[in-house]
């Protein structure tokens, strides 16, 4: 296969963030358009807070057709778009745009790619009791889009931020009819919650390298009845899903949703589905090549 040539009419997209240096996502995308012979590259860009607005005027200015947005953005962003998808607007928060000739739509891929991961292991989430960890912008989805399946959910934060999982459990109250409701994450409270829990999501940073000695859960509170679910995906696999595998529970990696949400973004930015088996296994072997 040629090698990549860039030239004038070469359509770029990217990943805005901070930081960013650890992104799988550039050798997901650019693996997948040089399979598919589509005229496009990938690229990261490491973006702070006070340089968002700088950034996203950019984006338009330049002509750059799209990009995915990463922590710390995925909020702020969106006050800086023309138009926003309904389920992210819901949610709160976008990780992906698309620009249609300077008109910037906002998407959250973040949502679907974790159900999309879900379901290719087989595992349907309604009706299930769902405890997540974590408030952010990817617990959001995730929350949402559970929401949409009708389970009954729990939201555990960290104390100091137990205000974010509230406000998450009453905008879901506000759009949908299940059970859903927020609290501290401590000992007690995870102990009593997994005890009677189907799936587990961690969408906390616990856990996450370089500190890939901590996890966000005590073994002894895992089993073999439940599905533990890490969006982090470095290093892989984290302590969580090692000690939950252990306990002989079903895990996924974030690897997976990684890579789903990077598909559909793929898809909304080319009209195209792109190679998920290549995207993958090309992240894989970045990985294991960064932990070597």
């Amino acid at each position: 296969m040629k090698d990549k040539v860039i030239s004038g009419k070469t359509k770029i997209c990217g990943i805005i963030g901070d930081p960013i240096e650890h992104t799988m996502s550039p050798v997901m995308h650019n693996t997948a358009f040089k399979t598919l012979g589509l005229d496009y590259v990938y690229l990261p860009f490491k973006v702070k807070n006070e340089e968002l607005k700088q950034a996203i005027a950019g984006a338009r200015a330049l002509n750059i057709r799209g990009l995915n947005v990463t922590i710390p953005h995925k909020v702020a962003v969106m006050q800086l778009l023309d138009k926003i998808d309904p389920l992210a607007e819901k949610i709160g928060a976008a990780n992906t745009i698309v620009n249609d000739e300077g008109i910037l739509t906002g998407y959250n891929t973040d949502a679907y790619g974790f159900i999309q991961a879900l379901l290719e292991k087989d595992i349907n989430p309604i009706g299930k009791k769902i405890l997540v960890l974590g408030a952010g912008g990817a617990a959001k989805a995730i929350c949402f889009i559970l929401a949409e399946q009708g389970v009954s959910l729990v939201i555990l934060n960290r104390k100091l931020e137990l205000e974010w999982a509230q406000d998450i459990a009453n905008r879901i109250k506000q759009n949908y009819t299940i059970n859903v409701r927020a609290d501290e994450l401590n000992k007690k409270n995870l102990e009593q919650v997994l005890a009677n829990t189907d799936i587990l999501v961690n969408a906390t940073s616990v856990g996450m390298s370089p500190n890939s000695h901590e996890t966000p859960v005590d073994a002894e509170f895992l089993c073999s009845n439940m599905v533990v679910f890490d969006i982090i995906y470095n290093p892989f696999p984290t302590r969580l899903l090692q000690e939950a595998k252990t306990a002989g529970a079903r895990t996924i990696d974030g690897l997976e949703m990684l890579v789903c949400q990077g598909a559909l973004s793929f898809e909304k930015w080319t009209g195209q589905k792109p190679p998920v088996d290549l995207m993958r296994q090309s992240a894989m072997r970045l990985l294991q090549k960064n932990e070597k």
